[in-house]
C-alpha cells in the first residue's frame, strides 16, 4: 500500500508540473497586457510608465525565463506576488480556500447522500409512478442551467419567503463570535450548497439507478434470492455493494471539479471563495494570482483522485493496492 501511494504520488507531481507549464502557456498567450491595465487604472498611458511596471514584475523578461523562475518558485510554494491585490498568492488563496471547500464540501454530502437514496429508492421500484417521478426530476434539476437554478432559489427563498439569506458568507457587522457564528454561516450556506449539490445529485441518482439495475439481473443476485434472503437485505449487502462501484468513481471525479467549479454559484450568493477570486483576477489580468488558484485546484483534483483509489478497497476488498 505505502508503495503504491508513493508511486501515485510520484505521478501526481509530474501532471501537475505539466498542468502548470500549460496553464503558464496559456494564460500568457491570452491577449491583455497586466501592465498597461494597471497603468490605464492608475491614470497613466506613459509609455515609459508601463515600461517600469513590466520590469518591478518581471513581464519584460523573455516567457522561457519566466516560466523557469515561476518553476522554481512553486518547488519552494511560492505562489509569487499578486500584483492587484498586494499581496502574496497564498495569502489570497488561503483566505478564501476555507468558504469554498465549505461550500463544495457541503454541496457533495448534499449531492451524494440524496443522489445515492434517490437511486435506491427508484431502482427499487421500476416501472412504478415514483421511479418516473424520481427519473423526471433528476433530469429536470440537471437540464436546468445552474444560474438560473440559483437565481429563482434567491427569488424564492430569500426575497419572497425571506427563510435563508440571498448572498454573503455572513451577516456583516453583526458581530458574532462562537457558537452564533456558526449557525450564522450555516443559515448563510443552505441556499448556496443546496443550489449545488441538487445539480450534481441528478448525476448520482441516474447513475446509482442504472448500476442498481444491472446487477440486480447478475446470478449471483439470483442466488441469493434463491436462498430464501430478505429482500432488503439482497439490496444492501448484494446489489448495492456491488453497485457503488462507479458511484465511488464519479464521485471521485466530481469532487475536484466541485473545488475549481463553484464561480456560477460563488458569484451569484456573493459567496467569497476562491471560484470567485478567480473570476475577479481573470478581469483584472492578474497572472500571478490566476495560476495560483489553477495550481491549487488542480493539486486538490489529483488529491481527490487519490483518495477515490483508496476508498475502492473499503468499498471493494476485491481490489488490490496495485489496481
Amino acid at each position: 500500500m505505502i508503495r503504491f501511494i508513493l508511486a501515485r504520488l510520484g505521478k501526481m507531481v509530474i501532471i501537475l508540473i505539466g498542468i502548470v507549464i500549460l496553464n503558464f502557456a496559456l494564460i500568457h498567450a491570452a491577449p491583455g497586457d497586466p501592465a498597461a491595465v494597471m497603468a490605464g487604472e492608475a491614470g497613466e498611458s506613459d509609455a515609459i510608465f508601463v515600461q517600469q511596471l513590466r520590469e518591478r514584475f518581471g513581464l519584460d523578461k523573455p516567457l522561457p525565463v519566466q516560466l523557469g523562475l515561476y518553476l522554481g518558485n512553486i518547488l519552494r510554494l511560492d505562489f509569487g506576488f499578486s500584483y492587484r491585490q498586494n499581496l502574496p498568492v497564498i495569502d489570497l488563496i488561503l483566505d478564501r480556500l476555507p468558504a469554498t471547500l465549505l461550500l463544495s464540501g457541503s454541496a457533495f454530502v448534499i449531492s451524494l447522500a440524496l443522489g445515492i437514496l434517490a437511486g435506491v429508492l427508484a431502482a427499487s421500484r421500476q416501472g412504478k409512478p415514483s421511479d418516473s417521478v424520481i427519473s423526471t426530476l433528476a433530469l429536470l434539476f440537471y437540464a436546468t442551467p445552474l444560474f438560473w437554478l440559483a437565481l429563482m432559489a434567491v427569488l424564492l427563498f430569500s426575497v419572497q419567503l425571506g427563510w435563508f439569506p440571498g448572498f454573503g458568507y455572513e451577516t456583516v457587522g453583526s458581530g458574532y463570535t462562537g457558537l452564533a457564528r456558526i449557525l450564522d454561516i450555516l443559515h448563510h450556506l443552505v441556499l448556496p450548497a443546496t443550489t449545488l449539490g441538487l445539480f450534481f445529485m441528478a448525476v448520482y441518482v441516474r447513475m446509482t439507478r442504472a448500476s442498481m439495475l444491472e446487477v440486480s439481473r447478475l446470478d449471483f443476485v439470483r442466488t441469493a434470492r434463491a436462498k430464501g434472503l430478505r429482500p432488503a437485505k439482497v439490496l444492501r449487502r448484494h446489489v448495492l455493494r456491488n453497485a457503488i462501484l462507479p458511484v465511488v468513481t464519479l464521485a471521485g471525479l466530481q469532487a475536484g471539479q466541485l473545488v475549481g467549479g463553484a464561480v456560477l454559484i460563488e458569484t451569484v450568493f456573493a459567496w467569497p471563495g476562491i471560484g470567485r477570486l478567480m473570476f475577479e483576477a481573470l478581469g483584472q489580468r492578474d497572472y500571478n494570482l490566476l495560476l495560483g488558484i489553477f495550481t491549487v485546484s488542480a493539486a486538490m483534483v489529483l488529491l481527490f483522485n487519490l483518495l477515490t483509489d483508496l476508498l475502492y478497497r473499503l468499498v471493494d476488498p476485491r481490489i488490490g493496492a496495485s489496481a
